[in-house]
């Protein structure tokens, strides 16, 4: 229990300076690494199972289930830029450690055109970011784990280069039915070790404290997750002063808009905190499962004043036999239309 103190009191005394999206660096990692958590809101970490995808997003979730497998999964972005995810796992026994070993990877093309002040032609250039990623998980109590991922992150954007490290730690716990598990989680804690040419100090990474709870019912084959996002940053507000703004929540039904008063602020800024999601199993070994996420914070960043579009609603579908999977997802940020997410993962 010593080692869970350790970790527990490592991820409470992470600096409280989480920084939501547009104003931090490498903000790719926070981009769905795979099918399944594109299908669930963007956001998937306190289930444990044998997908080893999730273990990129909580290190915890690593255990011997994952063993020999390998997974890539491949993001359909919009002007042909693409985002990639490679990763293997392997258990020691005699360790009793899982590691795993994977690459991010998000082109954004190499014919981009680069333009000076007046419009003027002055060629092209390229842009790329990369996460290398190592981590490990360990099994410390029958229904505890604890795990830690180490990211060495590149960046280079039109000649221009950035070098970062991050760490994510969580710790997991699972009671003995398997139905209930819970996990608290510290993602992107880390510092850009070499900025931007022609940037003055480093950016700020990506931190965020996340807590999650996954539940499946007694007597039916469906479990759901609730997601709580920056447990150390209370207030995710964006207020554009050139949009009349109301609140409006949406899950199920008619949306519901009122004023921006002291009270529709309140229940804004709470609700954006929260990612829900929810795996109809089916089958007699569950092979075929049927995902639906709704992120709640994405839809209002998203959002245009004049319409209704689905942002912030995302679904898939997964097919898998005992060494083999594959996987469809697909969330809506737009419009103009959505991504589509494939995987795929063997047992070697």
């Amino acid at each position: 229990m010593r080692s869970v103190a350790l970790l527990v009191l490592l991820v409470i005394s992470l600096p409280a300076l989480a920084q939501i999206g547009g104003i931090s660096a490498y903000e790719f990692l926070n981009l769905p690494n795979s099918a399944t958590v594109a299908a669930m809101g963007g956001h998937h970490m306190a289930h444990m199972d044998d997908d080893l995808t999730l273990a990129a997003r909580n290190p915890s979730l690593l255990n011997e289930a994952m063993d020999s497998r390998i997974v890539l999964s491949h993001a359909f972005l919009p002007a042909g830029i693409n985002n990639s995810y490679l990763a293997y796992a392997r258990h020691r026994e005699d360790l009793r450690t899982t590691f795993q070993a994977g690459l991010q990877y998000v082109g954004y093309g190499n014919d981009l055109i680069r333009r000076d002040p007046t419009g003027q032609d002055l060629g092209t250039f390229s842009a790329a970011d990369f996460a290398l990623t190592v981590g490990a998980a360990r099994q410390i109590e029958e229904r505890l784990s604890v795990g830690a991922n180490l990211k060495i992150i590149a960046s280079q954007l039109a000649g221009y280069g950035s070098l970062g490290l991050g760490l994510d730690a969580g710790v997991h716990y699972r009671d003995t039915s398997g139905r209930f598990q819970i996990s608290l989680l510290a993602r992107n804690f880390g510092r850009q070790l070499s900025h931007y040419s022609g940037t003055s100090g480093r950016e700020p990474m990506p931190f965020e404290l996340q807590l999650g709870i996954t539940r499946e019912l007694r007597y039916l084959p469906f479990r759901f997750s609730v997601i709580y996002r920056y447990l150390d940053r209370w207030n995710v507000l964006y207020d554009d002063p050139t949009v009349e703004d109301n609140f409006t929540l949406q899950l199920i039904g008619e949306e519901q808009t009122g004023g921006r008063g002291a009270g529709a602020v309140f229940l804004d800024n709470f609700a954006r905190h929260f990612v829900i999601n929810g795996e109809l199993l089916i089958g007699k070994h569950r092979n075929l499962r049927v995902r639906a996420g709704y992120n709640h914070g994405l839809r209002r960043e998203l959002r245009l004043s004049d319409f209704r579009s689905g942002a912030g609603y995302s679904f898939g579908v997964e097919w898998q036999t005992r060494r083999f999977r594959i996987a469809y997802g697909r969330g809506t940020y737009h419009l103009a239309g959505g991504v589509n997410q494939l995987g795929v993962g063997v047992e070697i």
